[in-house]
């Protein structure tokens, strides 16, 4: 199920402003990748490119190629919508669909897709809320509103409602930033689980985040406020953290600047 992605000479724009410039980087399936870099630097922009999330803004558009096992995302005859249910987004603030149970909020997708059978939509809103640590904790109250959980519960279940509709690719973007301790590593636990299946592209603030969930790490950066973000490096996130290539790198992650 899950895919690779490959990126080269990517440029993002809104209107004439250029918000990234010149990425090229390499994710392979059934890994994390965390995306870390001061604010600005262009790197949730970039992670919304993977799945044309970014078009949402009114101006928004890439030069370049992303690829996702070797067929062009951005392509002539391929549909955005389709893009997003192949590659699945979870977002920075829990976001259930306040006025749907549960069970519906898993359901949502695949209801979307067209799936009508009852037997069908059961089995994967289980599957899905197992998948994402949740099942236990809800499945004698499926029928009560998804916003009546707690926030580590609702970012679950916003998970939960991603990789319902099965997709190969799950993009985070600081999915933890709005929870507290317990239910951030509740989610790190889960990461750990999900990229048996998935391959996972997390942006995080937060250094430890990173070091502890990811196989791989990307530093991006800017010259100055109001320049294109910049991919510096990628590498093993061991060697990033311990000896990366580039000195604004080392600068960042020991906390002299950002």
């Amino acid at each position: 199920m899950a895919q690779r992605i490959d990126v080269k000479d990517l440029n993002v724009y809104y209107s004439a402003f250029k918000a990234v410039e010149g990425v090229s980087m390499s994710v392979d399936p059934r890994t994390v990748t965390a995306f870390i870099g001061p604010s600005g630097c262009g790197k949730s922009t970039f992670l919304r490119t993977l799945n044309r999330m970014h078009e949402v803004i009114p101006g928004g558009r890439v030069e370049g190629s992303v690829q996702l096992n070797g067929r062009d995302l951005y392509g002539k005859d391929v549909d955005p919508v389709a893009v997003r249910r192949t590659v699945g987004m979870v977002f920075q603030r829990p976001n259930p669909f306040p006025t749907m149970s549960i069970f519906d909020n898993v359901a949502a997708g695949m209801r979307l897709n067209g799936e009508k059978n009852k037997k069908v939509l059961q089995e994967r809103v289980e599957k899905s809320l197992r998948g994402a640590n949740l099942w236990n904790e809800v499945k004698d109250r499926l029928a009560k509103p998804g916003a009546g959980l707690s926030g580590g519960q609702q970012q679950r279940l916003c998970i939960a409602r991603a990789i319902a509709v099965q997709p190969q690719v799950l993009l985070m973007d600081e999915p933890c930033s709005a929870l507290d301790p317990i239910s951030t590593m509740a989610i790190e636990d889960l990461i750990n689980e999900l990229k048996t299946e998935f391959t996972i592209v997390i942006v995080t603030h937060n250094m430890q985040q990173a070091a502890r969930v990811s196989d791989r790490t990307a530093f991006f950066n800017l010259a100055a406020t109001g320049k294109p973000g910049k991919l510096i490096e990628i590498n093993d996130t061991d060697k990033i953290f311990s000896n990366p290539a580039e000195k604004a790198t080392e600068d960042y992650i020991s906390g002299r600047f950002g």
